[in-house]
């Protein structure tokens, strides 16, 4: 047996001992041959090495190909004169806030949130729909974890969870702003951490840990909602009291905060790391799945539902290898819709180990 370390996993191979939870429950047993989304879970957990048997290699099913000339609808959004547009404005967004956050955070330039907003409005107009923002986001996946896209992406999103959950204009604009601005304070922590590949080590850890304080210092003195500056201090708490840096539970965090926490989850497992490619969506929705207690159950199930139903009539692919179309939406098991496959149909909720595992 070895150890590897996680970001070195490929599908297949095989555990030498169970591994643990961060509370010490069993997250996998010992001899369970590792799946992408075992891998998944692995990176979400900040499990960092596992042991693994030497040379074993599971079965693991290839992946079928689409028919002759059909195309994925990923390709078929990136073809289009929308999609292009869109990836133009976003890359000019994010290099705009680039330049202006900068100048906050280094105190070299008079506040006008107003300014940094108008461009985050734009994109969601080109967007046309939420629906079709959120295909166009799927498909910018893999820009690297720079903390100005990933807080675009934020924004964007909480802009429309804040609109499925029925907002005022006001509270919509708070919550765009909010997820704007909540991770500022890692502009503050040191680069070589931020883009560090491998482990952090424990201080490392701690001092990344200090961001959401950092946010909050940076934007105490700012006029802007308390609710924006709430937000950068509390994204990381959770309703369970297990977040940082306060420990907090439900009722003690910002409502904003917790709209943020889970759109900052979402779009953090679902981009490009330094460490990892993006984690297919339905992925990421399995593990909010199996952890609704840490977040706002309303906001939760409100976000969930809307993101699937997003992805109504994709072309995906099963761990199976299989390549079929997602048919209808079961509100019960989010993550696991009913596939047609050719002729046949799979409900996804009664098939125990099979799991969309990309989105084509």
């Amino acid at each position: 047996m070895k150890k590897i370390i996680t970001k070195e996993l490929v599908p297949g191979m095989v555990l030498a001992d169970a591994v643990l939870t961060p509370k010490s429950n069993i997250l996998f047993e010992k001899g369970t041959i590792l799946t992408q989304k075992d891998i998944a879970k692995l990176t979400f957990y900040s499990i960092d090495e596992v042991l693994v048997h030497d040379n074993e290699i599971g079965e693991i099913m290839t992946i079928s190909s689409l028919p002759d000339g059909q195309i994925t609808a990923s390709e078929r959004i990136k073809q289009t004169k929308e999609f292009q547009i869109f990836k133009a404005d976003f890359e000019k967004c994010a290099e705009k806030f680039k330049n202006e956050i900068s100048d906050l955070v280094a105190g070299n330039k008079e506040f006008d949130y107003k300014r940094l907003l108008a461009p985050i409005y734009e994109l969601l107009q080109k967007g046309q729909t939420n629906s079709a923002v959120f295909e166009m986001l799927n498909n910018l996946r893999n820009y690297d974890d720079a903390t100005y896209t990933h807080c675009i992406n934020v924004a964007l999103a909480s802009n429309i969870l804040a609109q499925w959950l029925r907002w005022s204009k006001e509270e919509i604009e708070t919550a765009t702003l909010s997820g704007l601005f909540h991770d500022i304070g890692k502009l503050a922590i040191p680069e070589d951490i931020i883009t560090k590949p491998g482990k952090l080590t424990s201080s490392e850890y701690s001092i990344v840990k200090t961001h959401p304080q950092k946010g909050f210092d940076v934007l105490k003195n700012v006029t802007i909602s308390i609710h924006v500056k709430n937000a950068a201090l509390m994204h990381h708490e959770r309703c369970d009291g297990t977040g940082y840096p306060g420990g907090l539970k439900a009722p003690q965090i910002d409502r904003y905060a917790k709209l943020v926490s889970i759109t900052d989850v979402y779009d953090a497992m679902t981009s490009a790391r330094y460490y990892r490619a993006p984690l297919c969506p339905f992925i990421a929705i399995s593990m909010f799945e199996e952890d609704l207690q840490k977040y706002d159950t309303e906001m939760m199930l409100c976000f969930l539902e809307n993101i699937v139903n997003t992805y109504m009539l994709n072309t995906v692919l099963l761990n199976t290898g299989e390549v079929g179309e997602i048919v209808f939406i079961n509100r019960n098991y989010l993550s696991r819709p009913t596939i047609k496959i050719k002729n046949d149909y799979i409900d996804l909720s009664k098939c125990p180990g099979v799991y969309i595992q990309e989105i084509l």
